[in-house]
């Protein structure tokens, strides 16, 4: 099976006729236009259902999917994670990164001083804050604001450079 991307969580039922209500981990709500197919992540249990209706309802998204068409269908699958293939996420512009491809990288200065990997991602309103942690037992966690000025991306070597200013470490 292809590797998956989340694009929502059900968080509860909508109408008797089995809707899901779901909030969107996505920030392309256009993309709802398009499903066609999504997998339900409940779990170790992952299942492809073909999408009926979808609309957008406020802040949420509601999703109809062939097979699951009552209520109490809907009531089983909140909490499960709407996904889609990661082959079929939206593109995004130069520069711009999903998180799970930030996870995970190696980071190090520009003076090539390994820091660690980037363990977290906090979306913090203005910028992004990668939290970065060292693998050996006792290291702390250095706080890396993700700013064009302080960080080069790397997805094909896997790393992370930065240039911090001064005071930052």
């Amino acid at each position: 099976m292809a590797e998956l991307a989340a694009i929502g969580k059900v968080i509860n039922t909508h109408g008797v006729k089995g809707g899901l209500k779901v909030l969107p981990l996505s920030d392309f709500p256009e993309r709802l236009k398009a499903l066609s197919h999504v997998f339900l992540e409940q779990g170790a249990s992952v299942k492809e259902h073909e999408v009926t209706d979808a609309f957008v309802h406020g802040r949420f998204w509601v999703l109809f999917l062939r097979g699951i068409e009552a209520c109490d269908s809907a009531e089983r699958l909140i909490g499960a994670l709407i996904s889609i293939p990661l082959s079929e996420r939206m593109p995004l512009p130069t520069d711009v990164y999903y998180l799970d491809q930030i996870i995970g990288l190696e980071v190090y200065t520009v003076n090539s001083v390994y820091l660690g990997r980037v363990r977290e991602v906090l979306q913090t309103g203005s910028n992004d804050v990668y939290v970065v942690k060292d693998e050996k037992e006792g290291s702390r966690e250095t706080l890396i604001p993700a700013l064009k000025t302080v960080v080069q991306i790397d997805l094909r070597l896997g790393r992370i450079l930065v240039d911090p200013p001064e005071g930052l470490l």
